[in-house]
């Protein structure tokens, strides 16, 4: 049984096709497959379940993923350990909520490439839930997300704090009124929503319709358009409302504060290309007083 096998397995268990296995390993569907019949043959084991839906794991599947995912992180681990140096280099896999993505990482990682060329940084964005988990499974060495996160194996860096703040199209007025419209935010996980669904229960609203839109653009281009109002980091809407788009309305002190943490696995070796990255971002965050 060789790593590269094992590699294999982890991605189709972890993607479900051998069609997107092959996608985010970048090889060819026909190699992902005959290295998965070689693993079940020489196992004398069927590993996965096949069927129109997709492939899902056998006991005897769930058994190997276990001890891969082990195997795997421990020979990361390995290289990683090599891999400090005053000069650093390699990837580094860094994952962010949107709009920290867009107001405060844009400047930061070009700052941090200039610094560092050899480093070969690629940055995702996705919700806090969903980012937590690819760094608790070792696919992300770390990840902007909403904090506190209340997780044992997770270790954080503080990084930004911002303000949040109830946006609407303009003309509007009146917290209890625009409380009424329909709520528009990202995905299930998004701890605005958790923000505004306690704020609604709390101000006496059962009721409220919420609508789920993909982009930090397209809520704001709803909201604009009157579909709705949303909560938001005041930086992220700071440019629509000067242009006029939409008006923002100040909350309660209890909901107004939102913290901004980088978070990564406590028990990985951190590269030195993550360790001058943590070091940039409280660096800068020091040097960048919270958004007004």
């Amino acid at each position: 049984m060789e790593s590269g096998d094992l590699r294999i397995f982890q991605a189709v268990a972890r993607e479900g096709t051998i069609t997107k296995a092959a996608q985010a390993l970048n090889y060819v569907q026909s190699n992902v497959t005959s290295r998965i019949q070689f693993l079940e043959a020489e196992l004398k084991a069927p590993l996965f379940h096949r069927s129109n839906r997709g492939m899902t794991l056998t006991p005897a599947g769930e058994n190997l993923l276990e001890y891969a995912d082990a195997i795997l992180m421990l020979m990361d681990e390995a290289v990683k350990s090599t891999q400090y140096s005053e000069h650093p280099a390699g990837p580094l896999r860094i994952g962010s909520i949107e709009t920290t993505a867009v107001i405060h990482l844009t400047t930061m990682i070009a700052d941090y490439h200039s610094r560092y060329p050899d480093v070969h940084l690629s940055l995702i964005t996705g919700e806090t839930h969903d980012l937590l988990h690819k760094v608790l499974d070792y696919k992300l060495d770390g990840a902007f997300v909403y904090g506190p996160v209340d997780q044992p194996d997770i270790g954080h860096v503080a990084a930004y704090e911002e303000e949040l703040v109830l946006i609407a199209e303009p003309g509007r007025s009146g917290l209890q009124e625009l409380l009424q419209k329909p709520m528009l935010f990202f995905d299930v996980g998004c701890t605005h929503r958790v923000k505004a669904e306690r704020f609604l229960r709390e101000s006496g609203m059962h009721s409220v319709q919420i609508r789920e839109f993909g982009t930090l653009e397209m809520i704001l281009n709803g909201v604009s358009a009157g579909l709705g109002v949303s909560l938001l980091p005041k930086s992220s809407i700071r440019k629509a409302e000067e242009a006029g788009r939409i008006t923002s309305h100040r909350l309660p002190e209890d909901y107004r504060k939102l913290q901004v943490w980088l978070i990564y696995r406590r028990n990985a070796v951190l590269s030195s290309a993550m360790c001058r990255f943590m070091e940039m971002v409280g660096l800068q965050t020091k040097e960048s007083p919270p958004p007004a």
